[in-house]
């Protein structure tokens, strides 16, 4: 096995509530719910929603959205778009928290 990731798996998120069958049915009608056209078009959720996943780098979601984003009416150009607002977020957060390095390192300096 070269990955734990298994393409063919990504299908098969609903069998997750086979053994806890209330929970499940909460989570999904709450996730319904979140992606159920509201304030957002459910194209911008779509693409909020693959940032999100390159954030967390779930290759599932990665490839779920991928395809939400395309069915909903985005283009290649716009999903491209957002996986750089998402780098430009996880790179200024990582340097942001630079911060709190440099003062550790000033008061362990003193």
């Amino acid at each position: 096995m070269d990955s734990y990731y298994r393409p063919k798996d990504l299908p098969k998120f609903e069998e997750i509530g086979k053994d806890a069958p209330e929970l499940a049915r909460k989570f999904f009608d709450y996730y319904n719910s979140v992606f159920a056209e509201g304030e957002l078009t459910g194209r911008e959720k779509a693409l909020i929603a693959l940032a999100v996943a390159h954030t967390v780098q779930c290759p599932y979601c990665i490839d779920a959205f991928t395809q939400a984003c395309l069915e909903k009416g985005s283009n290649l150009a716009e999903m491209t778009e957002v996986i750089h607002v998402t780098t430009a977020i996880r790179g200024g957060a990582s340097l942001v928290h630079g911060v709190q390095m440099r003062n550790i390192a000033g008061k362990l300096s003193m």
